[in-house]
């Protein structure tokens, strides 16, 4: 005990080694939440049926400088600066150097399909997003490892890709950092990296989401349980709409009819019988539909769109 006090350090390491054990012990247990300073967000959109999301912690300009040159003699590239040890009079976020992209963890970012980043493939997945900000250009980076602290363990052989953009000056303070999703036509998506007075985008595309959709589509029919006439029919009147698939979509009809026999179903087929050019067809679907539809007292105005559609076929004979 004399040997203790004559070394607090060594009672201090004591402690500090007991603190290390009971901690690693409850985090085998639980995880415990505690405030943050940053406070963690998250935004998603989908594009047609891909969905993307961005989830990251918010840091706060608070009077800081936040970008610029870095110190003399800090190795370009690293990530050693991607932390309050920084030099005073350094920025927090230098340019050249790999930086985490918010606070806390690493940024993450999620595709639950194959996409474009600025006209490069990036396949389905989770990724931590780094980036390397630059006065002029910088680089968004997806990288495989997605559970990071940070940028302290990145390491660019997990780099799934790298594209490059422009960033660009704005009047208003963004206090708080923030990603902004914004859509950009019926395939695709502009985000945007909002902080102090700098503006960072980059798009997110899908190559082809109609037939992403059918692909899906098909996806859906195979798993569908043997009573769901329901997905089948939704299928088949997706790829109806769009022209796609035509026989294979009156394969899933048929299947959901055979199933069970409803005004939807039914009458869907009239339709595509009546465009078909089959109308003597088309005219007993329709009054098929008719009847189911006033059997199940379905929706008055959709029996009597059928019943116009099915007096424009009989004047047409």
């Amino acid at each position: 005990m004399q040997t203790l006090k004559r070394h607090p350090f060594a009672v201090a390491a004591a402690l500090l080694l007991l603190c290390a054990a009971a901690s690693h012990e409850a985090q085998a247990q639980t995880t415990l939440r505690l405030p943050r300073p940053s406070q963690k967000s998250s935004v998603m959109q989908t594009i047609g049926v891909t969905d993307v999301s961005i989830t990251y912690s918010r840091p706060g300009v608070k009077g800081r400088k936040i970008w610029g040159d870095p110190p003399a003699g800090a190795a370009a590239g690293t990530a050693t600066l991607d932390s309050a040890r920084a030099a005073a009079d350094a920025p927090l976020v230098p340019y050249g150097h790999v930086w985490r992209t918010g606070a806390n963890e690493a940024t993450l970012f999620e595709v639950t399909d194959n996409v474009l980043v600025n006209g490069q493939p990036l396949p389905a997945g989770r990724y931590s997003l780094h980036t390397i900000p630059g006065k002029d250009e910088w680089t968004i980076i997806f990288n495989k490892d997605d559970g990071q602290w940070g940028s302290f363990t990145y390491d660019e052989k997990k780099d799934a890709l790298r594209v490059k953009t422009k960033p660009e000056m704005v009047a208003d303070n963004q206090e708080w950092l923030k990603f902004g999703i914004e859509p950009d036509g019926e395939t695709a998506m502009r985000i945007a990296l909002r902080w102090e007075k700098v503006v960072v985008p980059f798009t997110v595309e899908v190559k082809d989401v109609k037939a992403l959709a059918i692909t899906k589509a098909r996806a859906a029919v195979a798993a569908a349980k043997p009573d769901d006439f329901q997905t089948r029919a939704t299928a088949a009147n997706f790829a109806f709409q769009n022209k796609m698939n035509v026989e294979e979509a009156m394969g899933w009809l048929d299947q959901s009819i055979k199933i069970k026999e409803t005004m939807g179903n039914v009458g869907l087929k009239a339709r595509v019988l009546a465009e078909q050019g089959k109308t003597a067809e088309a005219i007993a679907a329709g009054e098929k539909a008719i009847q189911l539809g006033k059997a199940a007292k379905a929706n008055p105005q959709a029996i009597a769109n059928m019943e116009k559609l099915v007096g424009e076929w009989k004047s047409k004979k």
